[in-house]
Parts: structure tokens; C-alpha cells; sequence
């Protein structure tokens, strides 16, 4: 597993989901690192880590195993967790088992609940996994090329040197076997997602900032509102031109309330 680990002092830990890596979280570790220590893996099969010819290597509960496993080789005793996408039930698996460690939550479009009898989804899901979804995905990088532009506010503000960092991270079919086994989990998962619900107590009263950009094709104001109502302590800010990657498409705009958060 590829990381990264800059900076001293308290930590904050940087989870991405499909098809992000760590590269994704770069502006706002340049600036955090100067008085914290900003940790950011790659998950297997994503950004520089390995591959593995093993489809129970992309299961998100074995991600969600080998997070912990890190924090634990680390020595990560408490931190505060970046969130994003599938970084959402993974690192919250984590501050639900072990709750003492996490101080404070930074939610950006995610979730961590079952989503099996909501339609949007199921069609995501069951389209995703079929075997034209999953042909697009390995044949022509569609996760980058098309969902990834698409779940932007604005693709085009994105330079085309920085897409192709995430165009070049799985530049052949048989590097994006994590990225394709990603979206039949949405629903194959509904159980781990349960389990995850169900502990929800373990997090919800911390400290919680949630960044949330609207205009996500992901991700909509229906899940930023329960968010709202599920964590008690937490600071929302909304951001009307701002998509789904919004560490990736608004670093400027967002470090002053990560800051003033983490003070």
C-alpha cells in the first residue's frame, strides 16, 4: 500500500473513494503539513499501491480491514478523518470500532448507510456491474472519462495535466479491476453498510465539518440532510458550483474552514 505521511503535529487522515488516490488531497496536504501530520493511502489497486488478481482484495471490508491495519502501522492514536466517497464507510468502520481514536469527522460527500431499496442507486449499481458497465469501465476508463467529469460542478476548470493523473494511475484495463468492483458493492454490501448504520452512536456526537458540493451526481442534498440530522456536533457548508471532488475542485475555498475547524 502506497501513503502518504508529511508534517508533525495532530493528525488528520485522508480517505478517497472511486476513482480518487491520494493525489486527489495534494493542496490541502501542502498547506496542512506546516502544523499537522497529514496521512493519505492509496488503496489497494488504486493511485500507486498494488494490484492483486484477487476480487476479495476489492472488497470494501477488506479496505476497510487494511485502513485500520495502517493506522495501527503508523501508530495513528488519534486523528481526525477526511472523508469522501467509499473513504466515508471505510474510515467510519474504523471510528466505530474503535471510536477513541477518531477526534473529529471531516465529511465530504459520502455515505455509510444501505442504499438497497433506493431506486437511484439500485440502477447505479446493477448498470455498473452488468457487463456492458463493466467493459466501459476497464475497456475506456469510463469511471475517470465519464463519471468522474460528469460528477464535477465544473469539469472543464479542471486542467487537463491534473486529469491526467487520474486517467494515468489505471492507464490499462487490467489496473482497474478496484475501480469496476467498486459500484456492484454498493449493493453487494448492504449488510457491512447495515452493521456500519447501526453503530452510528460510536461517531455521531464528534465534532464533525461537513463540506458538501451540490453539484454532485453522486452524492444529493438528500444525503447531505441526513447527515444533518445524524451528527449532532457538526458544521455544514453548502457549495452550489462545487461537484463531488471538492478537495480536488475548491482547495482554496475549503482550507479556511478545515482550519478553523481543526482550531
Amino acid at each position: 500500500m502506497h501513503y502518504v505521511d508529511e508534517g508533525e503535529g495532530p493528525t488528520i487522515v485522508f480517505v478517497h473513494g472511486n476513482p480518487g488516490w491520494s493525489f486527489e488531497f495534494r493542496e490541502l496536504i501542502k498547506d496542512l503539513r506546516a502544523d499537522h501530520r497529514c496521512i493519505a493511502m492509496d488503496h489497494i489497486g488504486f493511485g500507486l499501491s498494488s494490484r492483486s488478481q484477487l476480487r476479495h482484495d476489492y472488497d470494501p471490508r477488506t479496505h476497510a480491514a487494511r485502513f485500520t491495519a495502517l493506522l495501527d502501522h503508523l501508530e495513528v492514536k488519534e486523528a481526525v478523518l477526511f472523508l469522501s466517497d467509499w473513504g466515508g464507510p471505510i474510515g467510519l468502520d474504523f471510528a466505530r470500532r474503535q471510536p477513541h481514536r477518531v477526534s473529529r469527522l471531516i465529511v465530504t460527500n459520502t455515505w455509510c448507510w444501505p442504499v438497497n431499496r433506493d431506486p437511484y442507486y439500485i440502477f447505479f449499481s446493477t448498470m455498473m456491474r452488468s457487463p456492458l458497465g463493466q467493459f466501459l469501465i476497464k475497456r475506456f476508463n469510463f469511471f475517470v472519462n465519464g463519471i468522474m467529469t460528469r460528477a464535477m460542478g465544473k469539469a472543464s476548470k479542471v486542467p487537463s495535466e491534473v486529469m491526467d493523473h487520474y486517467r494515468n494511475a489505471q492507464p490499462a484495463p487490467a489496473e482497474r479491476a478496484a475501480c469496476a468492483a467498486f459500484p456492484g458493492h454498493i449493493l453487494s454490501s448492504t449488510q457491512w453498510l447495515g452493521s456500519i448504520w447501526a453503530d452510528r452512536a460510536a461517531f455521531s456526537s464528534k465534532p464533525s465539518l461537513i463540506l458538501w458540493g451540490l453539484q454532485d451526481i453522486a452524492f444529493r442534498r438528500k444525503e447531505l440532510e441526513r447527515w444533518k440530522l445524524t451528527l449532532s456536533d457538526s458544521r455544514p457548508h453548502e457549495f452550489s458550483d462545487v461537484g463531488h471532488f471538492i478537495a480536488e475542485e475548491g482547495p482554496a475555498r475549503i482550507l479556511p474552514l478545515v482550519r478553523e475547524f481543526l482550531a
